[in-house]
């Protein structure tokens, strides 16, 4: 596979992955999503102008054997949510977004308990101390019990929640539940109570895609990315800013041309914060300091990887990059897996894995990006990204599917 150079498209956003927010009237609200229709093909009732990509022939093959494999769940119903496996002490713990929350051997998959919470779960789990967080649709941060689910605590904060609620322990304050909501609102809540500690507001551009950036957690901070192309990290004890840095600045004539959100999450290796915009660039961030190392032109939307031996992002028209960590510049492109909506790469050894919208989960050489494998594991869409931990890979679909895979 030839090493190529960078170039960045500006792709459009696929159905349901943009939304009108903001402090606008409905009036006006309703003229965008009406200007924006005219200008999206996909809502014509034409066909796809990008269809996926056939499944190519593998030159070789590499098999990933399946260890178990249930169906505990009903996976997103739908909808574009953030539902991830978690796991801890050789637990799996899944959601789905009727409220149905499991707890399961990952050894085996046998089923350990179950509870049907009545909410509306749009991202989550997360393991935090004793407890499990979710978040909802209705804007709610929802503590469990680890042992069977029972609800702790609640707290609303008023917004849809679509990334991973995280914990950061402290020993000063008992825990934090750092949480990031659809309107770029940043909270701490107390992980014993759910009592908000703190809250910052970053008000978010008209016109943006649907989706939050997950928060990172750093030795000393709180990494965010945000809508419109801006990159921030707080002081966990008060949520003041120790530094903020634009990636990307919006461009273009129109709102739809202008969107440059961070959706991905950010990844830290070593001193270097990698992340990536929508509509803009991949960049390393020095970690301390907040200063943009480099920048190189890449649409990125799913997410990336990174160790210390290469970044690997899916791109916005579902192609699969390596950079040096370096400087960013590009070493190879997978292009044969065009538009099947992959999700963010997961590393696992000398590969890569990624999920794709038929269920299948594809496997790629990290020295050029040649296809080696791949298996269908759900009859649906798996936009979360593999969970790489302990020798397993572990495949959330959205039909609720849940699989532990190993290599051969």
């Amino acid at each position: 596979m030839a090493k190529i150079g960078w170039q960045l498209e500006v792709i459009l956003p696929r159905p349901g992955e943009w939304s009108v927010i903001g402090r606008l009237g409905p009036p006006l609200v309703f003229a965008l999503w009406l200007s924006g229709c005219g200008m999206i093909p996909w809502l014509a009732p034409e066909r796809d102008p990008h269809p996926p990509s056939p499944l190519p022939p593998l030159a070789q093959e590499q098999g990933l054997v399946v260890s178990w494999s249930a169906q505990p769940t009903r996976g997103t119903e739908g909808r574009q949510l953030r539902l991830v496996p978690a796991l801890a002490a050789g637990r799996l713990y899944v959601a789905d977004a009727p409220g149905r929350v499991v707890a399961l051997d990952a050894g085996s998959g046998r089923e350990l308990w179950r509870r049907e919470t009545g909410l509306k779960i749009s991202a989550g789990p997360e393991v935090a101390g004793e407890r499990l967080l979710v978040g909802t649709s209705q804007g709610e941060v929802v503590a469990l019990s680890l042992q069977d689910g029972q609800e702790l605590w609640r707290t609303s904060v008023g917004a849809e929640i679509l990334a991973v609620p995280r914990y950061r322990p402290d020993p000063s304050a008992g825990g934090r539940v750092i949480v990031h909501t659809l309107d770029d609102s940043i909270y701490s809540l107390d992980a014993a109570t759910g009592q908000i500690q703190w809250r910052v507001n970053y008000p978010p551009p008209v016109l943006t895609l649907r989706g939050s950036s997950t928060p990172l957690l750093t030795e000393d901070g709180i990494v965010i990315g945000l809508a419109g192309g801006k990159l921030v990290k707080l002081s966990p004890s008060d949520g003041l800013p120790l530094w903020e840095v634009v990636i990307t600045r919006p461009g273009g004539r129109t709102e739809l041309a202008r969107i440059t959100d961070i959706d991905a999450d950010p990844i830290w290796v070593g001193e270097t914060i990698y992340i990536g915009a929508y509509n803009g660039d991949l960049a390393g961030v020095q970690d301390k300091r907040g200063e943009v190392l480099w920048r190189r032109k890449l649409s990125v939307h799913a997410g990336l990887a990174a160790d210390a031996e290469g970044i690997y992002i899916t791109d916005s028209e579902d192609q699969v990059w390596a950079a040096d960590p370096r400087d960013g510049a590009g070493r190879w492109k997978q292009d044969q897996l065009h538009y099947r909506r992959l999700t963010a790469p997961a590393i696992l050894g000398n590969n890569l894995l990624v999920g794709d919208l038929e269920g299948y989960v594809h496997l790629l050489a990290k020295r050029d990006g040649a296809l080696i494998g791949r298996a269908r594991l759900a009859k649906s869409r798996i936009s979360a990204r593999p969970l790489v931990a302990e020798g397993r890979v572990y495949i959330y679909g959205e039909d609720g599917t849940l699989c532990a895979l190993q290599q051969p």
